[in-house]
């Protein structure tokens, strides 16, 4: 029999009018106050307020509370850019001169005395009366000149096109970029390394400009809606994380760039019908699952000629992978990765910039897949460099010498290296996130490259989530701490003893407001599901539980391979929308079944190859039954499942081949046929089509939709680039043709974050919240 083991850790069709009673329902709620015959006064569940007397207000949480104010938002600290050249960092502060400004200031580490460098009045162009908004900036290498973004616009998940401008530090002086070229255009923008040219990406083309005379090379004539240079095409930048596509040598002569040639690839089609009395249409190519890709290549234009040399990588342009590029440190050759297109081998190559010609010299392979998890870290002077992998069955740091002859481990142990957070090459450090007794935390390490002195820094004490900004001189750090209840506290550190030097925000106010809330109860554990399996898991239970009682269950789940939902981490306002339902009456449940990116080992993620959307609903399943086996006071007949994009599909799944277990859930962004999404992310974990069939569809939610007996809302934004809307409605005529009832809640040109929007995340959770208190009965309210 199954049993927890503790451990620290629509109702009716999508018509216009069920829809426009749900929202109108919402809205009354919000605007009266009122509650549903079903609910129970929050004041029922609030204890008396810290000094004796009641507050019903400040100890409930409320979706106007959580997402109609920054109440209860956390403190979001403006950039800091470490020095290269002294023990300080720039930061941005509010200018005290110029209304609206800010002024760009350098402060003394160790000390915190601050020196305006940059003041907002001179941030204000001759023919403008504000400053610039300031999206980035970055300073070149002598600190002379600081290169500024603005006037930023999102390309899909981030604002990468803008305007750039140069600051001359000693003359004062400020210059735009990009001559004549239109607003917003630019994107990635960088100092050459002799700091007297900015390269930068115009219309998929390479260009650099002169900072004094302005003048403007033209490298790449060839961009256009079809070949991309300098940056990527959707898919390489939405899973390898491709951008910013292109690297100066080191002398400043040439740069390194990707070439991408979209010609075949399939067009995909957004339509927005709120932007003007006719739609407007986006059009990008986004190869899907079997798909053509993109052919991809690597070019090295020299700067004075214009001449390029294309790379000599082996294979077919279409079918490979190229995730990583850089130069060595000595200018003389190019380190490239190569994945083929199962993703399960990774050749590292050395190229000839001046013939093209390459050499492999490491490979990695997994009989599953690999992670796009290793940018190249130099280190022995170029002579070698650091890699992560998982070829003894957990993921650990290994030194590669450059002709890849000797391969020598780092780190050791049964534990996984979460993260590589920086190399000290100089004093030989290697600097390293994990957690090896609890998969559900986060800790900063050191070792010797050499393998020795394996240390934890992060506090002993502070067990929970620990992050760090790295000087890159290995000397100091920004590090955030926080846990699953307790917010963010950041602090400037020594790295080497993790000393405090000072703290840059305690979030003092949000703890305020937090102690004056009547608190869920919460809790790390761990699921028995029986063959010696044991999932990490977290609870939220109402604050005054009455075992007595019976309680719906909430389960929030993601369960794919490309995220992890228990962590010992502050959840922000998702969390606290978790523990206001809590405070409502629900008990409410996270659980990591195998497959998710848990630091359990390789064979831990690494088991449900092949087989996405098939085991991982059954272990979800299977923790639920043990959860409703050991809790008395949950009802059977009341449980919820929600998710958003691999969770709602794992939502999808989880109450149409469940009837019997789930009676409500809610999809956000699903994607129900997997056949619909992108070549590299849905080929990586499950292999091609032609090749696993069978388990593409029975691991896509659509193939058991006619199962569908519970209360199912599916929620998507009709602009999502990246979980296609259409697959919704894929989805929805297969509910039609088996004739099941259910609703949907399109948002309208909203991407996959549905975040865009006057009033849209507010909104959006009101919505949730009105659905599993209509159809789980919880005692709550709605506003």
């Amino acid at each position: 029999m199954n049993v927890i083991s503790q451990h620290t850790t629509k109702r009716c069709l999508c018509i216009a009018g069920r829809i426009l009673a749900t929202l109108l329902a919402v809205s009354m709620f919000a605007a009266s106050g009122q509650q549903s015959a079903r609910s129970q006064s929050p004041a029922s569940l609030s204890p008396d307020h810290p000094t004796g007397k009641p507050n019903v207000e400040m100890s409930t949480l409320s979706l106007d509370r959580i997402f109609g104010s920054d109440e209860l938002s956390a403190d979001h600290l403006p950039d800091l850019v470490w020095s290269k050249r002294s023990d300080t960092y720039f930061t941005l502060e509010k200018s005290s001169e110029v209304e609206g400004g800010v002024d760009v200031v350098q402060v003394d580490t160790a000390h915190g005395t601050k020196q305006t460098v940059v003041p907002a009045k001179a941030l204000i162009p001759s023919d403008r009366e504000a400053p610039l908004a300031i999206d980035g900036f970055q300073f070149s290498s002598d600190e002379s000149k600081l290169l500024i973004f603005t006037n930023s616009k999102r390309v899909w998940r981030r604002n990468t096109r803008g305007d750039y401008w140069v600051f001359d530090v000693a003359t004062q002086k400020l210059k735009q970029l990009g001559g004549d070229a239109a607003p917003s255009t630019l994107m990635f923008a960088k100092f050459s390394p002799e700091n007297l040219r900015v390269s930068y990406v115009c219309n998929n083309n390479l260009y650099v400009q002169d900072i004094d005379s302005l003048q403007i090379a033209q490298l790449t004539d060839d961009g256009s809606a079809e070949t991309i240079n300098g940056t990527s095409d959707w898919v390489n930048e939405e899973e390898l994380a491709i951008r910013d596509a292109y690297r100066w040598s080191p002398d400043g002569t040439a740069i390194a760039f990707w070439q991408f040639d979209t010609t075949g690839v399939g067009r995909f089609h957004l339509i927005d019908n709120t932007r003007g009395i006719y739609p407007q249409i986006t059009t990008f190519p986004y190869p899907k699952v079997g798909e053509k890709n993109s052919a991809t290549r690597l070019g090295v234009v020299r700067i004075d000629s214009g001449n390029i040399t294309w790379l000599d990588v082996p294979g077919d342009a279409r079918e490979h992978y190229l995730p990583q590029m850089e130069w060595t440190p000595a200018g003389d050759q190019i380190l490239l990765q190569q994945m083929n297109r199962l993703q399960n081998t990774n050749r590292v190559m050395l190229a000839n910039p001046e013939n093209g010609k390459t050499q492999t010299v490491f490979t990695d392979t997994d009989e599953t897949w690999l992670e796009n998890e290793n940018p190249v870290r130099w280190i022995d002077d170029g002579n070698a460099f650091v890699w992560l992998s998982e070829r003894d069955g957990w993921r650990h740091a290994y030194r590669v010498s450059r002709d890849g002859t000797q391969v020598t481990k780092i780190t050791a142990g049964d534990y996984d290296v979460l993260e590589i957070e920086a190399i000290d090459a100089k004093a030989g450090w290697l600097y390293f996130a994990a957690s090896p007794d609890n998969p559900t935390q986060r800790y900063l390490y050191r070792v010797k490259l050499d393998g020795s002195d394996l240390t934890q820094l992060s506090p002993q004490d502070q067990q929970g989530w620990h992050t760090y900004a790295i000087s890159d001189d290995g000397q100091w750090a920004v590090h955030t701490y926080s846990t699953f209840n307790t917010p963010p506290v950041v602090k400037l550190i020594r790295l080497d003893d993790h000393s405090v030097v000072r703290v840059l925000s305690d979030n003092a106010k949000l703890r305020e407001r937090l102690a004056e809330l009547n608190t869920p109860t919460s809790e790390f554990f761990r699921v028995d599901i029986g063959d010696g399996l044991q999932l990490d898991a977290w609870c939220l239970k109402p604050p005054q539980l009455d075992e007595t009682k019976k309680y719906p269950l909430l389960v929030h789940v993601y369960g794919e391979p490309h995220g992890q939902t228990v962590k010992d981490v502050w959840q922000g306002a998702r969390g606290l929308w978790h523990a206001m339902l809590a405070q409502q009456g629900y008990v409410v449940v996270s659980i990591d079944n195998r497959g998710t990116r848990s630091p359990r080992g390789r064979e831990w993620r690494k088991c449900i190859y092949r087989k996405i959307g098939v085991i991982a609903p059954e272990e979800q399943a299977a923790a639920v039954r043990a959860l409703l086996a050991k809790w008395s006071y949950l009802d059977p007949k009341r449980v919820g499942v929600w998710g958003w994009s691999g969770g709602g599909s794992m939502s999808l799944n989880a109450i149409f081949r469940y009837p019997d277990l789930y009676s409500t859930a809610i999809a956000v962004a699903p994607n129900a046929n997997q056949l619909l999404y992108d070549s590299i992310y849905q080929e990586r974990y499950m292999g091609l089509p032609d090749d696993n069939a069978e388990n593409y569809r029975l691991g896509s939610p659509l193939t058991y939709a006619s199962q569908l007996e519970g209360n199912l809302l599916i929620v998507h934004g009709t602009g999502d680039d990246n979980g296609h809307y259409q697959g919704t409605e894929y989805l929805i005529n297969e509910l039609i043709a088996n004739n099941k009832q259910f609703s949907v809640m399109p948002y309208p040109g909203r991407s996959h974050a549905i975040n865009e929007g006057t009033n849209t995340v507010r909104h959006f959770y009101s919505v949730l919240t009105h659905y599993f208190n209509e159809h789980l009965a919880a005692a709550g309210s709605d506003d």
